[in-house]
């Protein structure tokens, strides 16, 4: 059985987990989203009410962004089914289906309405209201130090937006509980502190007009190419619905 070391464990790499992801991995923790695959968003024929796309988008699409934004972030993706998460003297041990073994600090559960990996550690309050959630602080914590619950898990609506900014919020709370330096995730025009006299501050980055240049024309040519053709995976259904 193989021993992967990691800062945080994200389990579940929907839009909760994926945005938990691109934050703490921005900031210097080294995080990693294991993933069943299983994103409700994938049944999604059309995500409607994400902010920034007036007529929608696909979803699977958005999805795939979204990982490909955690990973720019630095985060790794694996794709397996994760059985059970344990506490340790230093923190977690995360299993997964396929063998593999976690060692992490963090854990943040957006599975949406799984729990039953988190049998094995004491304190977890679970709600059943005929799915199950995780009971959780307004930051997203548990009753266990060190875990956190995001979105549909954690009882955030089913909306892809909600769930989104929710797995933020759980990023920042684990920068904060982590003693991270933590200020604005900003990216400000050259001088925007310092010609004012004024440190940059932690999580801000200053760049010039060229460096602009550059990020613009290439977020430019990835929005060209990811959305010049329709997405080639189909749209899952529900269980159910499957012969």
């Amino acid at each position: 059985m193989s021993t992967v070391p990691s800062d945080v464990v994200v389990v579940g790499g929907g839009v909760a987990g994926l945005s938990a992801a691109t934050f703490t991995s921005r900031h210097g923790l080294n995080t990693q989203v294991v993933d069943a695959g299983e994103s409700i968003l994938r049944r999604n024929a059309h995500l409607e009410n994400f902010p920034g796309f007036p007529t929608g988008v696909n979803a699977r699409q958005l999805l795939d962004l979204l990982g490909e934004q955690a990973e720019e972030a630095g985060a790794t993706r694996r794709e397996a089914t994760v059985t059970g998460v344990t506490r340790t003297d230093d923190g977690f041990a995360v299993e997964t289906a396929a063998g593999d073994r976690y060692r992490t600090e963090y854990v943040v559960a957006a599975t949406k309405n799984e729990v039953g990996y988190l049998d094995g550690v004491d304190g977890v309050g679970v709600i059943e209201r005929g799915k199950a959630f995780v009971d959780v602080d307004e930051r997203g914590r548990t009753g266990v130090e060190g875990l956190y619950a995001a979105g549909r898990l954690a009882e955030k609506p089913h909306q892809a937006i909600v769930c989104a900014g929710h797995g933020a919020e759980v990023g920042v709370t684990i920068l904060e509980d982590d003693d991270r330096p933590f200020y604005h995730d900003w990216v400000t025009p050259e001088g925007y502190f310092t010609d004012r006299g004024r440190d940059l501050p932690p999580g801000c980055e200053e760049i010039d007009a060229e460096e602009r240049r550059a990020r613009e024309d290439a977020s430019l040519d990835v929005m060209r190419e990811r959305f010049a053709e329709p997405h080639p995976d189909e749209q899952e259904t529900h269980p159910s619905l499957e012969e």
